[in-house]
């Protein structure tokens, strides 16, 4: 285990910490009128994490499968050289999503209807979350590439489990800290998050050029490490 993936890997959660399901939809959450339950955002952000972690568990376990069929063919230059050349190309094709070019907020809002509309109970509340993390897997490209360097990583399947957990953890931690400072600070959090509900409204078109730009990134970044390219 090098500092260098766990740098990747801490990276890539704080990107998966800004989507709708771990930030948007905690931070309307938090907006909504009356007292705030913590149990119950608590169960939400639960939800939420143990849904990537299972994803997680399962796409390892295929990642590693695959591994042993192909030996340290991973690990050969070649295949290398395309991670990194998959890393540059996310990272190049994220300028292309530019929400100053499309609508914005038209997805975002959707959602936002769907929290404020909803009862806030905790069953409703799981719903909401698994609803969220399944809309996403098809944009989880952070996680799916945190997954891919744990099972090209060389380490233990107990070591792959911890950091999934840990990922997982810090995917949601900010959403938890909000929650904390929300109900520990009221009057001073909520011009916060109502700043950061209008900037995730008018900035939401954007977001996935974001995460496509640091995902590539990071994976880019593992690879020419890897490579030797910066020795």
């Amino acid at each position: 285990m090098t500092a260098g993936l766990l740098l990747s890997l801490a990276g890539l959660a704080l990107v998966d910490s800004t989507s709708i399901g771990t930030l948007f939809i905690p931070v309307w959450l938090l907006l909504a009128p009356g007292t705030v339950n913590a149990r119950r955002i608590l169960v939400y952000l639960g939800t939420i994490a143990v849904f990537y972690f299972a994803v997680g568990l399962l796409l390892a376990v295929g990642g590693s499968r695959l591994a042993d069929v192909f030996g340290g063919a991973l690990d050969n230059r070649p295949v290398l050289w395309a991670q990194l050349v998959l890393g540059v190309g996310l990272f190049a094709l994220s300028f292309r999503y530019d929400g100053k070019r499309r609508p914005r907020g038209g997805g975002v809002l959707r959602w936002r209807d769907r929290v404020t509309a909803g009862d806030s109970s905790a069953r409703w509340l799981v719903g909401l979350a698994l609803l969220a993390a399944l809309a996403e897997m098809a944009t989880m490209l952070p996680y799916l590439g945190a997954v891919g360097l744990l099972t090209t990583s060389g380490l233990g399947a107990a070591e792959i489990v911890g950091l999934l957990a840990g990922y997982c953890l810090v995917m949601v931690l900010p959403a938890v800290l909000l929650l904390g400072a929300r109900m520990a600070w009221p009057s001073l959090v909520e011009p916060v998050l109502v700043r950061l509900n209008a900037w995730i409204v008018r900035h939401s078109g954007g977001m996935l050029g974001w995460i496509l730009g640091i995902a590539g990134f990071l994976l880019a970044r593992d690879a020419a490490i890897r490579l030797g390219l910066f020795d």
